[in-house]
């Protein structure tokens, strides 16, 4: 068992959750519970395997819905095997959720009509998914292929803040990751080594083994060699060092019960998330923006997106597949012999369509997470100037969630922070706010912790994916139960009709997921064309 997974177990016990509890909470940490099955060892890695298919598509036509990372990877490789692809896109863009807000970028949210996008020329913030770990060989790979650059994403800062509203001695307050992690790590240590040194914590270990183990919690914790806590400098200076005399001085830790009491340690609030498999360095970024690979794709598929063609009836035929849409040009009638069908359940669930029962039931009740975000554009980077803060995140209990720093354009002159990132009831709430609530919700609660706020802020663009038009939620969420049941309906054909995204694997909410389906359906239909036994990975 790996030293992780063991501060894991130790942590869930601590806080008496379950593993159900943990997986349902995890979303929280990277966008669903696949993360947390990664800690426990529940799931393999996301797999990179060569994709090499024999046989040609000899022309056949293929309608793809959706311009989103599936649908375009899927349209990229069945154009190597030879097949004519359509891809229709409701939008005015590609792209789908892996987008990049930039100056004139436009988003349209229900009850609340479109929203445009003033930031200044060259900024730019992540709507959708922000970040790459090393391990999603997949997206690498295309970033590679397509010759998108990559660069270092700063996802742990320990420089960074942890903010918790309420009545306690430290609530209120914006207290320095390093403390609190290295606190906790500290009083944890020190009760468990003056527990087994005593003979209260019985593991089952020899005399030697215990002591090994009281080293290891001792070099853990920052613990003496009386098994006490002692502040060090891993926790930060009050009085940083210098020149001549300037030594330093290292300040108090927190007291347990402080820590306690201030909400600081409580399991929807403390972040963990260096341990989290999927949020482990080294995690990566598309230099320049996240939309850079769907740029990428969309550059390799010129000709073939139709963009502003809204699918309005899918329906299987005895030979082949209609599509009818509407566009500019009113409604517009498309066959083909097959279709991909990327479009995210809750939109199709409204769409016209014959699919099977089993098919109808799963895109009706598969529910997706609700979350947002809010991009705050201001006249200088504060947060590095003023706080040293140079990519990483802010933890808070409030409708915030977490504030982002970026992780580009150090010490460059203007900057865009994620003034929020937030999921269920939190995102739900926010979402009900008009773009100018939102606005003030983000700089009245950010301002608590970062008093330059008012003084350097200019403009802001929020995104509530639950209610962006054709999106209707963030990332499909799954039960172990409806694993079994309505997510397997969905990873068969329906007829004529395959269906592909981030919601029919593992890997719910990366973009890994996405591509990983992609080449999944790709696989699966090439082989029915062929006559080939195919499927993707190859074990």
């Amino acid at each position: 068992m790996t030293r992780h997974r063991r501060l894991f177990l130790l942590f869930l016990a601590m806080h008496e959750l379950s593993r159900r509890d943990f997986l349902k909470k995890a979303s929280v940490l990277a966008g669903g519970a696949y993360p947390a099955m990664m800690a426990m060892g529940l799931v393999p890695a996301a797999p990179v395997h060569p994709f090499v298919l024999e046989g040609s598509g000899d022309g056949k036509e293929v309608v793809i819905l959706g311009a989103g990372l599936a649908g375009m990877a899927a349209a990229y490789e069945l154009g190597k095997l030879g097949y004519k692809c359509t891809i229709l896109e409701a939008r005015e863009r590609a792209g789908g959720r892996c987008w990049s807000v930039r100056k004139g970028s436009v988003n349209e949210e229900t009850g609340l009509g479109a929203h445009v996008s003033g930031f200044d020329e060259g900024q730019y913030f992540n709507a959708g998914p922000s970040r790459i770990p090393h391990h999603h060989g997949l997206t690498l790979h295309y970033c590679k292929e397509l010759k998108v650059p990559i660069q270092v994403y700063n996802n742990v800062n320990e420089n960074a803040y942890y903010y918790s509203e309420g009545k306690g001695p430290l609530s209120n307050k914006k207290i320095r990751v390093r403390e609190v992690h290295n606190d906790m790590r500290g009083w944890a240590a020190e009760l468990l080594a003056k527990g087994m040194d005593g003979g209260k914590i019985d593991a089952g270990m020899s005399k030697e083994d215990t002591l090994k183990v009281i080293e290891y919690l001792r070099a853990e914790g920052g613990l003496d060699i009386d098994k006490l806590y002692k502040a060090s400098a891993r926790r930060g200076y009050v009085e940083s060092p210098g020149a001549g005399e300037k030594e330093g001085r290292i300040g108090d830790p927190h007291r347990l019960a402080d820590l306690l009491q201030s909400g600081l340690m409580d399991p929807d609030f403390y972040n963990v998330a260096e341990y989290t498999y999927e949020l482990q360095m080294s995690l990566f970024q598309a230099v320049g923006g996240m939309d850079r690979i769907a740029a990428a794709f969309e550059k390799k598929l010129d000709g073939l997106i139709r963009l502003n063609a809204e699918v309005t009836s899918i329906h299987n035929l005895e030979q082949g597949v209609q599509v009818v849409y509407k566009d500019k040009g009113g409604a517009q009638q498309l066959k083909a012999d097959f279709c991909i069908c990327t479009i995210p359940l809750p939109v199709l669930s409204n769409i016209d369509h014959n699919f099977s029962s089993d098919a109808s039931r799963a895109i009706d009740t598969i529910t997706y997470m609700q979350t947002g975000k809010i991009g705050l554009q201001f006249k200088r980077r504060f947060w590095e100037e003023d706080e040293n803060i140079y990519g990483g995140i802010t933890h808070t209990n409030n409708q915030l969630t977490q504030i982002f720093y970026p992780s580009y354009d150090y010490l460059s002159g203007k900057g865009i922070l994620i003034g929020y990132y937030n999921f269920n009831e939190k995102a739900r709430a926010t979402g009900e706010l008009t773009y100018q609530q939102r606005e003030k919700l983000a700089l009245e609660k950010g301002s608590l912790i970062h008093p330059q706020y008012p003084h350097e802020f200019e403009t802001s663009f929020s995104v509530s994916w639950h209610k962006t038009k054709y999106n209707l939620g963030g990332w499909a969420l799954y039960s172990s139960d409806e694993r079994q049941t309505l997510y397997k309906a969905l990873l068969i054909p329906d007829k004529q009709v395959y269906f592909a995204g981030e919601h029919l694997t593992y890997l719910n909410a990366w973009m890994a997921g996405a591509l990983e389906s992609a080449r999944s359906v790709v696989a699966s239909l090439h082989g029915r064309v062929t006559g080939q036994t195919m499927s993707y990975p190859k074990q």
